[in-house]
């Protein structure tokens, strides 16, 4: 780090304090948090309710807990600036005025330390708005030769008060002479760097937020493009389950009531469930059980079905409605096509870190050149892009195809993820 002498030994550093800069605007962001919660502290405890708003507050790291208040940015800002001088004092050390050195280099840290958080808060508190480049601009101008002229009134101050320049340096005469107005312009420089330092840091948190914000815009977007394929499955489901159901009200009036109890249980579920694109597994099972028993009402001894579920997935994360839409096609479409009817395997098995669930049933299969893109129905199709929708960019498999044994086969893959308790597994027995 260079110097320049001036005359009555003034020692001007050429290198700029940016290692000052984040803490100031550190200490600035602190300054306003510490008014925010004095305000809040103060409403709340006329109101009544405080119940102490550092309590809310979530747990952070020593550091971050000391950039949260004011003295603590103050503290951090007056030891990085000591430490930015004594590290730029070393060459110094070997000198035979070592001492006067270092004290140089840490009035000339100390004092852009002080005056940084006052740029911040001219910068954010100058009344122009940011699209209005010029006038910023010149208004920065103008600041800029009031905080050089600060700047070397004060350091100046500091060096007689150290005993390294006599008091006499402070004259007007001793202000304006050709070496030190060079050095001003050099100093006038250093607030256009830490500017710069500003700019980029407020720059960079305009782009932290505006990534924030786009990403709660996805999820938002992603959340209700989940909730309208859940809710074009809400009304399919239920005019299937009362297209059973009325096909048997002449015929069979106590087996209608019997429908009309577990489909009764099928809407209370759903609805429990409609603001969760989540459930374990076990709810899951269970809304798909009070579908099957109306199935069965139905079909009679001609509907088969083995449940295959290891007990340590049970509370695994699945999307919720997945696998009744999967076991109404197969019922539909391959089991009520035969006149004996058959049988349908649902599967569900950890592998390592994956959730592999399969639906399985003997029934007529598919159609030759059938594609999942192409079929008309709604169940399959809906379930899929649900799927992808909750396991992006490859976390998910979702395969029809067809048996060599005959029939069908869903194969599911998702990521292994354990919800729930003991009390869930209760509530849905």
């Amino acid at each position: 780090m260079g110097t320049v002498k001036l005359r009555d030994n003034v020692v001007a550093d050429d290198a700029h304090p940016g290692a000052v800069i984040l803490a100031a605007h550190r200490l600035a962001q602190g300054l306003e948090r510490w008014r925010v919660r004095r305000d809040v502290r103060r409403a709340s405890t006329d109101s009544g309710d405080w119940d102490g708003i550092d309590a809310a507050q979530p747990q952070t790291t020593l550091l971050g807990r000391l950039c949260s208040r004011w003295w603590g940015v103050a503290l951090l800002g007056a030891v990085v600036c000591s430490a930015a001088g004594m590290l730029f004092a070393l060459p110094t050390l070997g000198t035979n005025h070592w001492h006067d050195e270092v004290r140089i280099y840490l009035a000339q840290f100390w004092i852009w330390g002080l005056l940084t958080p006052a740029i911040v808060l001219f910068d954010r508190r100058l009344p122009i708005p940011e699209r209005e480049l010029g006038r910023r601009l010149a208004a920065h101008i103008l600041a800029s030769i009031v905080f050089t002229e600060i700047y070397f009134c004060m350091f100046t101050t500091m060096r007689a008060l150290m005993g390294v320049a006599p008091w006499s340096s402070l004259r007007i005469s001793q202000l304006f002479t050709p070496a030190v107005i060079g050095w001003q312009i050099w100093c006038w420089l250093i607030y256009w760097i830490i500017l710069g330092g500003i700019q980029a840091y407020q720059y960079y948190q305009r782009y932290i937020a505006s990534e924030l914000r786009l990403e709660r815009l996805e999820h938002s977007f992603s959340e209700a493009r989940l909730n309208a394929l859940r809710m074009q499955l809400d009304p399919h489901f239920l005019f299937n389950a009362l297209n059973t159901i009325s096909s048997h009200v002449e015929r069979d009036p106590k087996l209608t009531r019997r429908m009309i109890e577990h489909l009764g249980d099928l809407l209370r579920m759903s609805l429990e469930s409609k603001d969760r694109q989540e459930v374990p597994l076990a709810e899951e099972l269970a809304f798909l059980e009070h579908y099957l028993e109306i199935q069965k009402i139905r079909f009679g001894d001609q509907l088969r079905v083995v449940m295959d579920v290891a007990p340590e997935v049970k509370y695994a994360a699945v999307p919720s409605m997945f696998i009744q839409p999967l076991v109404e096609n197969a019922i539909r479409h391959g089991i009520s096509r035969r006149a004996s009817g058959g049988t349908i395997v649902v599967r569900a098995k950890p592998l390592a870190d994956r959730l592999e669930i399969r639906v399985i049933d003997d029934g007529v299969g598919l159609p030759l050149g059938w594609k999942i893109e192409e079929a008309e129905g709604l169940g399959l199709s809906i379930t899929r892009q649900r799927i992808a929708g909750l396991h992006p960019n490859g976390a998910s498999r979702f395969v029809v195809r067809n048996r060599r044994e005959g029939g069908t086969e869903v194969d599911v893959s998702l990521p292994l993820r354990l919800v729930g308790d003991d009390k869930s597994e209760r509530a849905f027995a």
